[in-house]
């Protein structure tokens, strides 16, 4: 699936830190405003603990994870809509992105220095929505004013989509996300096609200093938490510093390492599910003793859908699915009692695909 997460915030946040964690790739951690220019795309593997359940019941040669990409882009500033900072190249790269991740710094540290001179969580989320907003309010008004004119000659098509701009411009001259726009499924549809930042879904990632990961009552993530509940996004809470060391490690030694402190997995790990479920997509597992794996496909995609992201011919030659549960793989340890049991369930082309569905697809070759 081409589908990515952009991580965003200002500089000296955490977010080539956050960065390197997630990808081992070594993007430049510096302590100075734009030590990243171009971005930095990194492909990770989603963890999911039944794609290891699934290989020890299958026994397979090989195991398969899902992936998702993630771009790290350098940090922005106040300005940044007007071309502060290379604000202009750094905004443009994150209209490329379908998803963002908006790392917040939650710490105290007198030796990393804040380009405001002082750490305010919300400050620091509102400069960033505000130069967004500013720069969806600069694209929208231009394409307004080229549908505007088709609008005039009687063009019904132009008219609807002069609608929902109008609505949208109206929320971003308030100071609003076009996010918070209401909009019917067509209008929805319509309103895509404007390219906008703000209308993308966002996680916001609390970047907090080791000494904190067992603190639950760090006030300025709480400040976060907050903020994010109003707008109904999710937030992620972790240390990019400790995420990083404990990235190279192996993953028994990672493991052994988290529960020393009380954790039972790696808050990239959070993250990174979290913005697999933000990009509005789902896991289904194909399994034998060949292969186990992980595909990933849109939520409500169909069987016909879904089997097209393992090939594109089989979405035409789709005839049906034979379809499992994984909970009942996992109960039984067996595909073959799931069988037995009655629970294997032969699917058609108006099948909706379910997150953990374990399917044989049967195509015309």
């Amino acid at each position: 699936m081409a589908l990515n997460c952009g991580i965003v915030g200002l500089p000296n946040v955490g977010k080539s830190t956050i960065f390197n964690a997630l990808t081992k790739a070594g993007a430049q951690a510096a302590n100075y405003p734009f030590c990243t220019i171009e971005p930095n795309t990194g492909v990770v593997e989603v963890p999911d603990e039944r794609l290891n359940r699934l290989a020890e019941v299958y026994k397979p040669k090989r195991t398969v994870p899902t992936m998702i990409e993630f771009v790290d882009i350098a940090g922005l500033v106040k300005g940044a809509s007007q071309g502060e900072g290379l604000g202009n190249q750094f905004l443009s790269h994150i209209r490329e992105v379908d998803a963002i991740c908006h790392v917040v710094r939650a710490f105290q540290d007198e030796n990393i220095t804040h380009v405001h001179g002082k750490v305010d969580p919300i400050e620091d989320i509102t400069v960033i929505n505000y130069e967004l907003i500013l720069a969806d309010l600069d694209s929208l008004e231009k394409q307004q004013q080229r549908v505007a004119k088709t609008a005039k000659t009687g063009n019904k098509e132009a008219t609807e989509i002069l609608s929902v701009m109008d609505k949208i411009l109206d929320a971003l001259k308030k100071g609003n996300r076009a996010s918070t726009v209401e909009l019917g499924e067509e209008e929805t549809k319509i309103a895509k096609k404007f390219n906008l930042i703000t209308i993308k879904p966002v996680l916001y990632v609390a970047n907090i200093l080791d000494s904190d990961v067992k603190n639950s009552d760090n006030p300025l993530v709480k400040t976060i938490i907050d903020f994010a509940s109003k707008e109904g996004a999710p937030v992620v809470v972790l240390c990019g510093r400790f995420e990083e060391e404990i990235s190279g490690l192996e993953k028994e030694d990672q493991l052994a390492f988290l529960e020393e402190i009380g954790e039972k997995e790696s808050g990239l790990s959070r993250m990174i599910r979290a913005s697999y479920k933000l990009l509005g997509l789902l896991t289904f597992f194909t399994a034998g003793v060949e292969e186990v794996r992980a595909w990933t496909t849109k939520q409500g995609s169909t069987g016909p859908v879904a089997a097209s992201v393992i090939h594109s011919d089989f979405e035409k030659g789709y005839i049906r699915a034979e379809v499992m549960r994984y909970e009942d793989v996992d109960r039984t340890g067996d595909g073959a009692k799931v069988k037995d049991e009655g629970k294997l369930r032969v699917e058609g082309k108006e099948y909706i695909v379910q997150d953990g569905d374990v399917i044989y697809f049967r195509v015309n070759a």
